[in-house]
């Protein structure tokens, strides 16, 4: 009697293991990952080795919401050029195309460089090296 409940505890124990290894696997682990998972790759988009191109046919008010749901950037920006999403080591940047909208994923610290003039004090501040900085005034804790 007692190897009948071994054996049913290790059945349980295997589907278990199984359904969570399917779960991590087929699962997003990155604002990155889960653009590349979600929208149609533009190679031919790409700025240089920097940037990662991908489309979608929605606005980039939705798609930025869409990604935002799914991983809570630390920044966000917006304004008439797209929408701008910061996360701790990498950057979405939303811009309209068409009909429809470019998605460029980069590296923060390279990102920073490229849109600073777009997005610089605006809580979309980073220092360009992927660490966001604090801001200055009293109570600041610098």
């Amino acid at each position: 009697m007692r190897r009948i409940w071994y054996l049913v505890a290790g059945c349980l124990g295997a589907v278990g293991l199984l359904i969570g290894g399917i779960t991590v696997f087929s699962g997003s682990f990155s604002p990155r990952s889960y653009v590349s998972q979600h929208y149609q790759r533009a190679a031919v988009r790409d700025i240089g080795t920097e940037a990662r191109a991908y489309t979608s046919t929605k606005s980039p008010t939705r798609v930025a919401d869409e990604i935002s749901r799914a991983w809570s950037p630390a920044g966000r920006y917006a304004d008439g050029t797209g929408v701008y999403l910061r996360y701790s080591e990498d950057s979405i940047v939303l811009k309209p195309s068409g009909t429809g909208t470019l998605i460029l994923v980069e590296a923060l610290r390279t990102a920073y460089r490229r849109y600073s003039g777009t997005v610089g004090g605006s809580g979309w501040v980073g220092r360009g090296d992927g660490i966001s900085s604090r801001g200055g005034g009293p109570g600041s804790g610098k």
